[in-house]
């Protein structure tokens, strides 16, 4: 569940931010340029632990009534550690809307109707398009080396009050415009999510106060288990979100993702985390490829 709220939290927040600052600097080379009708097709790749897939988006883009512009995706094509792996009819009929239009607020998928086959992609997605939405709305990067950093320390949840009894992140971002080639049309941008210097999340024990690596511990979460008892772990979370986008239209024609986290886990025998276990580390590193087929 560590990878469902970086975008979320953009969302949620960020555009209230973003509204407010003056009008981006024109031009604006990351801006997408919309055709109502055109069809686009991501594949996917990503290792979770030890979990490697494979998966297809398949999008076209919609225009609203107010005249503003979003992609909806549907799924397919799932390769699960290297099997062809048929999608759950509730996984297959998912219709999935991004948007890279600054004028269109992004939205966040229902994850009560994404089956686990799929949450992992649907969120990532949403990352790579959410990053880059933030990126055209504040419009403070034009030319290569251009670098702006975003505060913001408020966590983000993805407790589901059932088997997540805890679950929160605090993230800023670290936006830089790599490149700018005029030779192939294109521009690279890396969003690093970082650990604030005071992250805000909630360590209901002591022992979760100490630094896990080398900033304040900016992950927790709390699992219940099934004999009763509960699984806490906490650390530090950050990640790299490198695009290249195209200046022609701005689309995503590739993207990366790369996500460690460095935690200790403890079993604990209440909820108050009190009563537990010796710690054990667990580094859990995550990596995602997205490239677009046409």
């Amino acid at each position: 569940m560590i990878r469902m709220l970086a975008a979320f939290f953009v969302i949620c927040s960020s555009s209230g931010f973003v509204m407010q600052q003056a009008a981006p600097p024109s031009p604006n080379p990351l801006l997408r340029h919309y055709r109502e009708g055109e069809k686009l097709t991501y594949h996917m790749k990503g290792i979770n632990e030890a979990w490697h897939y494979e998966i297809q988006a398949d999008g076209v883009v919609k225009k609203d009534s107010a005249g503003t512009y979003s992609e909806e995706y549907r799924w397919s094509h799932l390769i699960s550690d290297g099997q062809e792996t048929a999608l759950t009819p509730a996984n297959q009929d998912l219709r999935q809307e991004v948007t890279l239009d600054p004028n269109h607020n992004p939205t966040f998928p229902n994850l009560s109707k994404v089956g686990p086959q799929i949450i992992g992609p649907s969120t990532d997605l949403v990352t790579f398009y959410t990053d880059l939405w933030l990126t055209t709305k504040i419009g403070k990067l034009v030319h290569a080396g251009d670098h702006f950093y975003f505060k913001r320390s408020t966590p983000n949840s993805w407790a589901d009050g059932s088997y997540v009894s805890l679950g929160e992140d605090s993230i800023d971002f670290d936006f830089m415009l790599e490149e700018v080639s005029p030779s192939d049309n294109t521009a690279t941008l890396l969003v690093r999510h970082v650990p604030p210097e005071k992250p805000e999340i909630r360590l209901p024990a002591d022992w979760m106060h100490k630094p896990v690596a080398d900033t304040a511990n900016n992950w927790v979460e709390v699992r219940r288990a099934k004999d009763g008892k509960y699984l806490a772990a906490v650390g530090k979370e950050s990640f790299a979100v490198e695009m290249k986008i195209s200046l022609k239209d701005g689309k995503i024609l590739s993207g990366s993702i790369d996500n460690p986290v460095d935690t200790v886990e403890r079993e604990c025998e209440d909820a108050a985390l009190t009563h537990c276990g010796d710690p054990k580390p667990h580094h859990i590193h995550r990596q995602i490829e997205m490239l677009l087929m046409q």
